[in-house]
């Protein structure tokens, strides 16, 4: 009787107690014994035929969930997740007949027709005896495939595959990392040579193409403002100034506001001085990266109105304000109405923060910016919304 079949009987008389291991073999009460790597007729949907070991050792984990019952199986080979239920409706009689069943007999192989040799008794167990004395050989279907699929082990399946172990993907990351730095670095390369160039076509424009070839050709050579005339007074010529509070209150101060108006990201101030390195900056630049222009305007944000000089105040074009009175103490404007004639104001604001938060701001001549408190995607667009009002104040002042 074959392995296969007295272990289904076993286990179908719930009676695997009886089956007991002893040094190599399994012993099924006093009736049958098997050696334990015996290939039984049950193949896997991976091709290979299930030893008896591997069947009895699943047959009494196979209440454990099958991540549990893998830890279970050190040196014996394993069931497979996709043969678990097939193989335990076979096996415990839950149906009659299994495709996955297949009885042959690896033991035998029959030699080749060219190899036969009837001196050689060991043959005899291939070939059949007619009434005559001669010898027939018995035709079975047998295939040596099958005797080396049964003795293949499996070390690894697919979920042995996914999950990775010993695998360190650092080095990946590391990489990409640094791929990322690259470009960023190439950008802002491209971005320097785009206001060189914006830089030199300006002063050409300003001081006449013969003048500035030294060639004297008469062409009309008064300096003429960079940026334009704001409120009958020359904006002054370099950098121009964005202001922001310098009370961390606020929601965009000198910390924040180059990953606001640059990436379109917004990070509370007490986050980005948790996660920033050395002292608070007196002065960071920012540039408008999500632009198609090739060239683009950098601006200079500072916090200290106290220590702009007289002509700085000449490059101030926007501010961020507090909806404090205070913040506008030593400004050299006569009141609200020239400050915000003369600079562009934004306000930020949670979209749902009180009405009384802006009680204030909405009696000035400002821009109010409203960004969510959780909704980080919705950020890009508020910054757009600085940077074209930001843009279309400095056309209008450029020009008259």
């Amino acid at each position: 009787m074959d392995p296969l079949s007295v272990l289904r009987d076993y286990a179908m008389r719930n009676d695997l107690d009886s089956i007991i291991r002893v040094n190599d073999e399994f012993r099924f009460g006093s009736t049958h014994s098997f050696p334990a790597t015996t290939p039984t007729a049950y193949r896997s949907k991976l091709g290979n035929l299930f030893t008896l070991e591997t069947l009895v050792h699943f047959l009494k984990h196979h209440h454990l969930k099958h991540t549990d019952y893998m830890k279970t199986t050190k040196t014996i080979p394993t069931v497979s997740f996709i043969d678990r239920k097939p193989l335990l409706d076979y096996i415990l009689g839950l149906v009659s007949s299994s495709d996955s069943v297949q009885f042959i007999n690896p033991n035998f192989a029959p030699a080749a027709p060219d190899e036969y040799r009837p001196e050689d008794p060991g043959l005899d167990a291939g070939l059949d005896v007619n009434e005559d004395g001669s010898r027939v050989r018995v035709t079975e279907n047998f295939s040596y495939i099958e005797m080396i699929r049964a003795a293949e082990k499996p070390y690894r399946d697919r979920e042995s595959i996914l999950e990775c172990r010993n695998k360190d993907f650092y080095e990946v990351l590391k990489a990409a990392v640094k791929r990322e730095e690259e470009r960023q670095r190439l950008e802002s390369q491209q971005r320097k040579d785009g206001l060189v160039a914006k830089n030199r076509l300006m002063r050409g424009d300003e001081r006449g193409f013969g003048e500035e070839l030294g060639l004297g050709l008469g062409y009309e050579s008064t300096p003429r403002p960079k940026m334009g005339v704001k409120g009958g007074k020359m904006i002054g010529e370099g950098v121009p100034i964005i202001l922001v509070p310098s009370a961390t209150q606020t929601l965009i101060t000198i910390y924040n506001v180059k990953e606001f108006l640059e990436d379109g990201v917004f990070i509370p101030t007490d986050a980005k001085v948790k996660m920033g390195k050395g002292p608070k900056p007196d002065c960071v630049t920012v540039q408008k990266k999500f632009s198609r222009d090739r060239v683009v305007t950098a601006y200079e944000v500072r916090d200290k109105p106290s220590a702009l000089k007289a002509e700085d105040w000449d490059r101030v074009v926007a501010v961020f304000v507090l909806g404090k009175e205070w913040q506008f103490k030593d400004w050299p404007f006569k009141d609200h109405v020239e400050i915000f004639n003369k600079i562009l104001g934004f306000y930020m604001r949670f979209e749902d923060d009180s009405v009384e938060s802006a009680k204030i701001v909405k009696q000035w001549n400002v821009k109010i910016i409203s960004i969510s408190k959780n909704k980080r995607h919705q950020d890009r667009a508020a910054a757009l919304e600085v940077w074209d009002k930001l843009e279309e104040f400095m056309r209008s002042r450029s020009h008259g």
